[in-house]
């Protein structure tokens, strides 16, 4: 159960930013006992997957907080988050010192594939509503809210690690707020289509 909260919350940073819970694995990994990674994914502390991780991490911070450029990092980052989000997830939940269940180490595709639709569904939501928050602020939204999705990205990873008992309020605070902006989305878009159509002569 607690790899599962671990892996949960993990995969939903991932879907904000996937290289932030990806690095803190990896750090962790490399240099505490906190996370042990399964042999399968012993890769992931490696200099290589950290040096990589680290420039990708910048690239993202960059990016992510220009206008229009942002949008376009998001559809690159659709295979991206969802593909991480997965990684993570299944490579902490077969940690044998996060779970004590066998089945969870022995069928690693289901943390797999629990971590794709969780990254998934908070990349979708992320990327929807950047392009509002975008032109309803002329582009000044934008490294504001970048730098709110890196800040929830990092506090969820952290939770996730030490305190996934956490992760279980913080999913649902996450969830509840990305209902809330798909619902401001819809409500635009049914405002703007309302203006659009001609009054009745």
């Amino acid at each position: 159960m607690i790899a599962a909260l671990t892996g949960s919350g993990l995969a939903a940073a991932a879907g904000l930013n996937a290289y932030i819970p990806f690095m803190l694995v990896a750090v962790l990994a490399r240099t505490t006992d906190v996370i042990q990674l399964p042999h399968d994914y012993a890769w992931v502390r490696s200099d290589w997957a950290i040096g990589i991780g680290a420039v990708l991490l910048l690239a993202e911070m960059v990016l992510d907080k220009i206008p229009v450029v942002d949008h376009v990092n998001d559809l690159f980052a659709t295979a991206i988050r969802p593909t991480v989000g997965g990684l993570i997830f299944s490579a902490t939940s077969s940690a044998q010192n996060l779970d004590n269940s066998a089945w969870m180490r022995h069928n690693p595709w289901l943390g797999a594939i629990l971590g794709v639709l969780l990254a998934g569904l908070t990349h979708a939501t992320k990327a929807s509503a950047r392009p509002v928050v975008n032109v309803s602020t002329a582009g000044f939204g934008a490294p504001v809210a970048s730098t709110i999705e890196d800040v929830v990205s990092l506090g969820l990873s952290l939770i996730a690690v030490f305190a996934p008992l956490l992760v279980i309020i913080m999913l649902v605070l996450l969830a509840l707020t990305l209902f809330s902006i798909a619902r401001w989305i819809v409500r635009r878009r049914r405002r703007r289509l309302n203006r659009q159509v001609p009054a009745p002569t």
